[in-house]
């Protein structure tokens, strides 16, 4: 005789199903989020050292954060000798696709070293043309100082040529980048104020 359906049976077996994939998702979890995390880190630590100036310290165990406009950014000093040769700026904007964050290096005179992309979910074959190994946009960056620099797509009248059909895309690296630029000029004005106090 087949054994008849209830509600007390129905939901047994329903709490039995999602405790056991609870359980299964929980060992997962714990599984990958060492190596992802790692891997996370190695990432970050490529990207300083791609975009910052030349540097002896351990800028990952030196991080500090910064608010500026309301958000934290986190700020990867670059040190020489003991002394400030830069610093290495995670920012982030909303793009497209979302969420765009770059690693932005500037030497201590405010001249952008280098950009890197962390991540970003935007459009194959057009905003992802952000990424360095995928088009020369980011390079056109590279040495200038934000100060004479309009951080703006040339379309809203700053100096940054966008790329062709993700002027979103565009814009929204220009306001990452020009969120970096607020941040070391912060940082910077703190480690004048701090070496007046040394003398």
């Amino acid at each position: 005789m087949a054994k008849s359906s209830t509600l007390k049976n129905m939901v047994m077996t329903l709490s039995a199903i999602t405790l056991i994939t609870s359980a299964l998702l929980g060992v997962v979890y714990a599984l990958t989020k060492k190596p992802i995390d790692m891997a996370m880190a190695a990432k970050t630590n490529g990207a300083i050292a791609s975009v910052s100036p030349q540097f002896d310290n351990d800028p990952s165990a030196e991080m500090f954060v910064v608010e500026s406009a309301g958000k934290n950014y986190k700020v990867y000093p670059a040190k020489m000798s003991g002394n400030a040769a830069g610093f290495a700026i995670e920012t982030y904007a909303s793009g497209f696709g979302g969420r765009i964050t770059l690693m932005v290096g500037f030497n201590i005179d405010g001249t952008i070293k280098g950009i890197s992309v962390l991540s970003h979910a935007e459009t194959p074959g057009l905003g992802d043309k952000i990424e360095p190994a995928k088009s020369g946009f980011s390079a056109q960056f590279e040495g200038k100082d934000p100060q004479n620099f309009k951080l703006i797509v040339k379309k809203d009248g700053g100096d940054v040529d966008a790329i062709t059909a993700s002027t979103i895309t565009s814009r929204a690296y220009c306001d990452a980048v020009t969120a970096a630029w607020e941040v070391f000029k912060l940082c910077n004005n703190q480690k004048s104020e701090e070496e007046k106090g040394d003398e």
